[in-house]
Protein backbone atom coordinates (compact mmCIF):
# COMPACT_ATOMS: atom_id res chain seq x y z
CA UNK A 1 0.00 0.00 0.00
CA UNK A 2 1.04 3.05 -0.60
CA UNK A 3 2.73 5.66 2.22
CA UNK A 4 0.19 7.98 3.99
CA UNK A 5 2.17 10.98 2.50
CA UNK A 6 0.82 9.38 -0.78
CA UNK A 7 -2.52 9.42 0.37
CA UNK A 8 -1.87 12.98 1.28
CA UNK A 9 -0.48 14.26 -1.98
CA UNK A 10 -2.26 12.23 -4.33
CA UNK A 11 -3.81 14.84 -7.21
CA UNK A 12 -7.59 14.36 -7.87
CA UNK A 13 -8.58 13.27 -11.78
CA UNK A 14 -9.86 16.65 -13.54
CA UNK A 15 -12.48 14.55 -15.13
CA UNK A 16 -13.72 14.00 -11.70
CA UNK A 17 -15.37 17.82 -11.03
CA UNK A 18 -19.24 17.95 -12.56
CA UNK A 19 -21.43 20.72 -13.02
CA UNK A 20 -23.46 21.60 -10.77
CA UNK A 21 -26.37 20.38 -13.13
CA UNK A 22 -25.48 16.96 -13.33
CA UNK A 23 -24.43 17.10 -9.85
CA UNK A 24 -27.99 17.98 -9.11
CA UNK A 25 -29.32 15.07 -11.41
CA UNK A 26 -26.92 12.83 -9.36
CA UNK A 27 -28.64 14.53 -6.18
CA UNK A 28 -32.58 13.45 -7.64
CA UNK A 29 -30.91 9.87 -9.16
CA UNK A 30 -29.92 9.48 -5.12
CA UNK A 31 -33.59 10.63 -3.74
CA UNK A 32 -34.95 8.17 -6.00
CA UNK A 33 -32.99 5.13 -4.65
CA UNK A 34 -33.90 6.48 -0.95
CA UNK A 35 -37.22 7.15 -1.04
CA UNK A 36 -39.30 4.84 -2.19
CA UNK A 37 -37.60 2.04 0.23
CA UNK A 38 -37.72 4.14 3.07
CA UNK A 39 -41.12 5.77 2.52
CA UNK A 40 -42.65 2.16 3.27
CA UNK A 41 -40.48 1.89 6.47
CA UNK A 42 -41.65 5.64 7.54
CA UNK A 43 -45.52 4.11 7.46
CA UNK A 44 -44.99 0.60 8.21
CA UNK A 45 -42.86 0.43 10.66
CA UNK A 46 -43.75 0.51 14.17
CA UNK A 47 -40.89 1.61 16.19
CA UNK A 48 -42.93 2.17 18.95
CA UNK A 49 -40.32 0.30 21.06
CA UNK A 50 -37.38 1.68 20.31
CA UNK A 51 -35.76 4.12 22.90
CA UNK A 52 -33.48 5.85 20.21
CA UNK A 53 -37.07 7.65 18.23
CA UNK A 54 -38.40 8.55 21.28
CA UNK A 55 -35.87 9.92 22.53
CA UNK A 56 -35.35 12.21 18.86
CA UNK A 57 -39.28 12.63 18.44
CA UNK A 58 -38.87 14.26 22.11
CA UNK A 59 -36.07 16.15 21.44
CA UNK A 60 -38.04 17.59 17.97
CA UNK A 61 -40.58 18.91 20.42
CA UNK A 62 -38.17 20.83 22.65
CA UNK A 63 -38.81 18.35 25.56
CA UNK A 64 -35.25 16.95 26.78
CA UNK A 65 -36.35 15.64 30.19
CA UNK A 66 -36.33 11.61 30.48
CA UNK A 67 -34.23 11.51 26.81
CA UNK A 68 -31.17 9.38 27.12
CA UNK A 69 -28.12 11.14 27.18
CA UNK A 70 -26.11 9.21 24.78
CA UNK A 71 -29.32 10.98 22.27
CA UNK A 72 -29.73 14.22 24.21
CA UNK A 73 -27.06 16.58 22.34
CA UNK A 74 -27.62 15.38 18.52
CA UNK A 75 -30.26 18.67 18.03
CA UNK A 76 -29.69 19.30 14.26
CA UNK A 77 -31.76 16.84 12.68
CA UNK A 78 -34.91 16.46 15.18
CA UNK A 79 -34.76 20.37 15.09
CA UNK A 80 -34.71 20.27 11.19
CA UNK A 81 -37.60 17.81 11.01
CA UNK A 82 -39.30 19.92 13.66
CA UNK A 83 -38.86 23.16 11.51
CA UNK A 84 -40.11 20.83 8.32
CA UNK A 85 -43.28 19.49 10.30
CA UNK A 86 -45.12 23.13 11.21
CA UNK A 87 -46.29 23.92 7.53
CA UNK A 88 -46.45 20.05 6.79
CA UNK A 89 -49.04 19.75 9.76
CA UNK A 90 -51.19 22.36 8.12
CA UNK A 91 -51.72 20.33 5.01
CA UNK A 92 -52.05 17.17 7.20
CA UNK A 93 -54.98 19.13 8.73
CA UNK A 94 -56.74 19.67 5.48
CA UNK A 95 -56.03 15.85 3.81
CA UNK A 96 -55.25 13.49 6.72
CA UNK A 97 -57.34 15.32 9.79
CA UNK A 98 -56.95 12.33 11.78
CA UNK A 99 -53.54 12.69 11.73
CA UNK A 100 -52.95 16.02 12.24
CA UNK A 101 -52.97 15.74 15.68
CA UNK A 102 -50.74 12.89 16.15
CA UNK A 103 -46.76 12.36 15.43
CA UNK A 104 -47.28 11.71 11.72
CA UNK A 105 -46.50 15.21 10.34
CA UNK A 106 -43.26 15.40 12.52
CA UNK A 107 -43.10 11.69 11.41
CA UNK A 108 -43.17 13.03 8.01
CA UNK A 109 -40.84 15.55 8.48
CA UNK A 110 -38.14 13.24 9.99
CA UNK A 111 -37.96 11.33 6.60
CA UNK A 112 -37.49 14.12 4.46
CA UNK A 113 -34.65 15.53 6.54
CA UNK A 114 -32.63 12.24 6.81
CA UNK A 115 -33.77 11.26 2.62
CA UNK A 116 -32.34 14.47 1.61
CA UNK A 117 -29.39 14.25 4.15
CA UNK A 118 -28.95 10.60 2.62
CA UNK A 119 -28.57 11.70 -0.74
CA UNK A 120 -26.68 14.33 -0.23
CA UNK A 121 -23.96 11.70 0.83
CA UNK A 122 -24.95 9.95 -1.81
CA UNK A 123 -23.71 12.59 -4.25
CA UNK A 124 -20.21 13.05 -2.34
CA UNK A 125 -19.88 9.30 -2.59
CA UNK A 126 -20.84 9.56 -6.10
CA UNK A 127 -17.81 12.37 -6.19
CA UNK A 128 -15.52 10.57 -4.05
CA UNK A 129 -15.77 8.00 -6.67
CA UNK A 130 -15.01 9.93 -9.59
CA UNK A 131 -11.60 11.14 -7.83
CA UNK A 132 -10.96 7.71 -7.80
CA UNK A 133 -11.07 7.29 -11.08
CA UNK A 134 -14.17 5.14 -11.59
CA UNK A 135 -16.22 5.55 -14.20
CA UNK A 136 -19.23 7.51 -13.78
CA UNK A 137 -21.67 4.26 -14.50
CA UNK A 138 -19.49 2.40 -12.04
CA UNK A 139 -20.06 5.06 -9.24
CA UNK A 140 -23.45 5.56 -10.07
CA UNK A 141 -23.99 1.74 -9.40
CA UNK A 142 -21.87 2.31 -6.24
CA UNK A 143 -24.51 4.87 -5.15
CA UNK A 144 -27.15 2.28 -5.43
CA UNK A 145 -25.41 -0.24 -3.61
CA UNK A 146 -25.25 2.09 -0.44
CA UNK A 147 -28.09 3.76 -1.08
CA UNK A 148 -30.41 0.14 -0.96
CA UNK A 149 -28.29 -0.69 1.94
CA UNK A 150 -31.06 -2.15 4.61
CA UNK A 151 -29.52 0.45 7.10
CA UNK A 152 -30.08 3.26 4.44
CA UNK A 153 -33.76 2.42 4.73
CA UNK A 154 -33.78 2.01 8.40
CA UNK A 155 -32.40 5.77 9.05
CA UNK A 156 -34.32 7.76 6.37
CA UNK A 157 -37.85 6.32 7.45
CA UNK A 158 -37.28 6.28 10.94
CA UNK A 159 -36.74 9.58 13.43
CA UNK A 160 -32.88 8.82 13.59
CA UNK A 161 -30.25 11.18 13.27
CA UNK A 162 -27.35 8.98 11.53
CA UNK A 163 -27.98 10.55 8.22
CA UNK A 164 -26.14 13.40 9.04
CA UNK A 165 -23.16 11.62 10.65
CA UNK A 166 -22.80 9.39 7.68
CA UNK A 167 -22.98 12.71 5.42
CA UNK A 168 -20.22 13.79 7.97
CA UNK A 169 -18.24 11.17 7.23
CA UNK A 170 -18.47 10.98 3.55
CA UNK A 171 -17.53 14.79 3.39
CA UNK A 172 -13.86 13.74 5.58
CA UNK A 173 -13.23 11.11 2.91
CA UNK A 174 -14.22 13.37 -0.38
CA UNK A 175 -11.76 16.27 1.34
CA UNK A 176 -9.17 13.91 1.90
CA UNK A 177 -9.13 12.81 -1.43
CA UNK A 178 -10.09 16.05 -2.94
CA UNK A 179 -8.42 18.74 -0.90
CA UNK A 180 -11.80 20.53 -0.69
CA UNK A 181 -11.43 23.29 2.11
CA UNK A 182 -15.50 23.93 2.21
CA UNK A 183 -15.79 19.88 2.61
CA UNK A 184 -13.33 19.61 5.30
CA UNK A 185 -14.98 22.98 6.87
CA UNK A 186 -18.23 21.51 7.04
CA UNK A 187 -17.15 17.98 8.25
CA UNK A 188 -15.63 19.91 11.72
CA UNK A 189 -18.32 22.42 12.22
CA UNK A 190 -21.17 19.38 11.61
CA UNK A 191 -19.12 16.87 12.94
CA UNK A 192 -19.08 17.12 16.93
CA UNK A 193 -22.85 18.04 16.51
CA UNK A 194 -24.11 14.92 14.84
CA UNK A 195 -22.38 12.33 16.91
CA UNK A 196 -19.96 12.44 19.67
CA UNK A 197 -18.14 9.91 18.62
CA UNK A 198 -16.96 12.42 16.32
CA UNK A 199 -13.48 12.62 18.28
CA UNK A 200 -12.87 9.28 16.70
CA UNK A 201 -12.63 10.51 13.43
CA UNK A 202 -10.67 13.72 13.96
CA UNK A 203 -7.10 12.34 14.51
CA UNK A 204 -7.72 10.71 10.76
CA UNK A 205 -8.47 13.73 9.18
CA UNK A 206 -5.58 15.67 11.01
CA UNK A 207 -3.58 13.48 9.23
CA UNK A 208 -5.09 12.54 5.75
CA UNK A 209 -7.10 15.68 5.55
CA UNK A 210 -3.97 18.24 4.99
CA UNK A 211 -4.63 18.52 1.63
CA UNK A 212 -7.96 20.37 2.40
CA UNK A 213 -6.46 22.35 5.26
CA UNK A 214 -3.27 22.38 7.41
CA UNK A 215 -3.26 21.59 11.15
CA UNK A 216 -3.63 25.14 12.45
CA UNK A 217 -7.06 25.57 10.33
CA UNK A 218 -8.39 22.32 10.89
CA UNK A 219 -7.44 22.86 14.74
CA UNK A 220 -8.96 26.23 14.76
CA UNK A 221 -11.87 25.17 13.32
CA UNK A 222 -12.15 22.53 15.63
CA UNK A 223 -11.68 24.91 18.25
CA UNK A 224 -15.12 27.25 16.80
CA UNK A 225 -16.93 24.01 16.44
CA UNK A 226 -16.22 22.92 20.05
CA UNK A 227 -17.00 26.19 21.55
CA UNK A 228 -20.06 26.27 20.03
CA UNK A 229 -20.96 22.32 20.96
CA UNK A 230 -20.23 23.45 24.24
CA UNK A 231 -22.68 26.25 24.39
CA UNK A 232 -25.27 23.87 23.04
CA UNK A 233 -24.81 20.99 25.30
CA UNK A 234 -25.12 23.51 28.34
CA UNK A 235 -28.00 24.81 27.08
CA UNK A 236 -29.74 21.71 26.95
CA UNK A 237 -28.61 20.23 30.21
CA UNK A 238 -30.25 23.52 31.41
CA UNK A 239 -33.48 22.47 29.47
CA UNK A 240 -33.09 18.53 30.83
CA UNK A 241 -32.28 19.79 34.14
CA UNK A 242 -29.23 17.37 34.14
CA UNK A 243 -25.73 17.93 35.69
CA UNK A 244 -23.38 18.17 32.98
CA UNK A 245 -21.07 15.48 34.30
CA UNK A 246 -23.84 12.90 33.48
CA UNK A 247 -22.61 13.00 29.88
CA UNK A 248 -19.15 12.36 31.03
CA UNK A 249 -19.99 9.34 32.84
CA UNK A 250 -22.00 8.16 29.54
CA UNK A 251 -19.09 8.43 27.33
CA UNK A 252 -17.07 6.40 29.83
CA UNK A 253 -19.96 3.74 30.13
CA UNK A 254 -19.38 2.82 26.10
CA UNK A 255 -16.21 1.36 27.00
CA UNK A 256 -18.15 -1.24 28.89
CA UNK A 257 -19.35 -2.34 25.57
CA UNK A 258 -15.63 -3.67 24.19
CA UNK A 259 -16.29 -7.19 25.36
CA UNK A 260 -19.54 -7.76 23.89
CA UNK A 261 -19.21 -6.32 20.56
CA UNK A 262 -15.25 -8.78 19.94
CA UNK A 263 -17.83 -11.76 21.60
CA UNK A 264 -20.68 -10.88 18.75
CA UNK A 265 -18.28 -9.80 16.21
CA UNK A 266 -16.83 -13.26 16.30
CA UNK A 267 -20.29 -15.12 16.22
CA UNK A 268 -21.95 -16.47 13.33
CA UNK A 269 -25.04 -14.09 13.78
CA UNK A 270 -22.25 -11.33 14.43
CA UNK A 271 -20.86 -12.51 10.65
CA UNK A 272 -24.29 -12.31 8.93
CA UNK A 273 -24.72 -8.94 10.75
CA UNK A 274 -21.40 -7.59 8.86
CA UNK A 275 -22.89 -8.81 5.80
CA UNK A 276 -26.24 -7.75 6.28
CA UNK A 277 -25.09 -4.40 6.03
CA UNK A 278 -24.20 -4.10 2.56
CA UNK A 279 -25.92 -7.52 1.38
CA UNK A 280 -24.99 -9.50 -1.62
CA UNK A 281 -23.41 -6.43 -2.80
CA UNK A 282 -20.37 -7.18 -0.17
CA UNK A 283 -20.01 -10.03 -2.50
CA UNK A 284 -18.57 -7.79 -5.08
CA UNK A 285 -15.50 -7.33 -2.37
CA UNK A 286 -14.73 -11.31 -3.12
CA UNK A 287 -14.71 -10.99 -6.54
CA UNK A 288 -12.69 -8.29 -6.97
CA UNK A 289 -9.74 -10.35 -4.27
CA UNK A 290 -9.98 -13.47 -7.53
CA UNK A 291 -7.96 -13.16 -10.52
CA UNK A 292 -4.59 -12.47 -8.68
CA UNK A 293 -2.24 -10.25 -7.26
CA UNK A 294 -2.42 -7.62 -10.39
CA UNK A 295 -6.63 -8.10 -10.45
CA UNK A 296 -6.47 -7.08 -6.35
CA UNK A 297 -4.10 -4.42 -6.11
CA UNK A 298 -6.16 -2.76 -9.17
CA UNK A 299 -8.21 -1.47 -6.53
CA UNK A 300 -6.99 -1.83 -2.85
CA UNK A 301 -3.62 0.31 -4.07
CA UNK A 302 -5.61 3.14 -4.67
CA UNK A 303 -7.38 3.15 -1.86
CA UNK A 304 -4.20 2.56 0.27
CA UNK A 305 -3.61 3.67 3.85
CA UNK A 306 -6.26 6.36 3.32
CA UNK A 307 -8.80 4.02 3.13
CA UNK A 308 -7.89 1.19 5.42
CA UNK A 309 -7.25 3.18 8.29
CA UNK A 310 -10.78 5.13 7.53
CA UNK A 311 -12.01 1.69 8.57
CA UNK A 312 -10.11 1.50 11.81
CA UNK A 313 -12.48 4.55 12.79
CA UNK A 314 -15.80 2.72 11.73
CA UNK A 315 -14.28 -0.05 13.69
CA UNK A 316 -13.79 1.98 16.67
CA UNK A 317 -17.48 2.87 16.56
CA UNK A 318 -18.45 -0.44 16.07
CA UNK A 319 -16.90 -1.88 19.13
CA UNK A 320 -18.00 1.62 21.06
CA UNK A 321 -21.14 0.93 20.38
CA UNK A 322 -21.71 -2.71 20.17
CA UNK A 323 -24.83 -2.02 17.15
CA UNK A 324 -22.03 -3.26 14.66
CA UNK A 325 -24.64 -3.38 12.15
CA UNK A 326 -25.55 0.07 12.19
CA UNK A 327 -22.33 1.36 12.92
CA UNK A 328 -20.87 -0.68 10.21
CA UNK A 329 -23.08 0.62 7.65
CA UNK A 330 -20.50 4.22 8.25
CA UNK A 331 -17.98 2.91 6.07
CA UNK A 332 -20.21 3.38 2.69
CA UNK A 333 -17.31 5.81 2.15
CA UNK A 334 -14.73 3.53 1.37
CA UNK A 335 -17.14 0.72 0.21
CA UNK A 336 -18.42 2.68 -2.42
CA UNK A 337 -15.14 3.68 -3.51
CA UNK A 338 -14.00 -0.08 -3.76
CA UNK A 339 -17.44 -1.65 -5.61
CA UNK A 340 -16.58 1.12 -8.10
CA UNK A 341 -13.28 0.86 -8.59
CA UNK A 342 -13.70 -3.12 -8.84
CA UNK A 343 -16.61 -2.23 -11.36
CA UNK A 344 -14.35 -0.22 -13.08
CA UNK A 345 -10.21 -1.42 -13.18
CA UNK A 346 -11.01 -5.15 -12.09
CA UNK A 347 -10.44 -7.85 -15.09
CA UNK A 348 -13.78 -10.16 -14.70
CA UNK A 349 -15.80 -6.63 -15.35
CA UNK A 350 -14.31 -5.37 -18.07
CA UNK A 351 -16.54 -6.26 -20.12
CA UNK A 352 -18.96 -3.46 -18.81
CA UNK A 353 -16.34 -0.95 -20.21
CA UNK A 354 -17.30 -2.12 -23.52
CA UNK A 355 -19.15 -0.55 -25.75
CA UNK A 356 -19.97 -3.00 -28.07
Amino acid sequence: MPSARAAVNAAPSPSAHLGWRRLLLVYLFAIGVVAGSAYTMYVHYDFSHSPDTRSYLRMAHGKFGGVRVTHRYRVLVPFAAAGVAWPLNQVYARIWPQRAHGEWPLRLGFYLINTLLLAAAGVVMFQTCLLYEASPAAAALAIVAVLTSRWAVYIAGLPLVDSLYLLVLALAFYAARSGSGWALAACLLLGPHAKESFVFLAPWLLIFGQRAGRWPVQLALLTISLIITYGVRHWVDVQAGAPPQESVNNALAHVQNLTYSLRRLFSVKGAGEIFSIFGFFTLSLLAGLRGGRAAAQSWTQPLGWEGASFLVVVAVHMLLSGDLGRMGYLAAPVFAVAFALILTRHPNFQWLQSNK
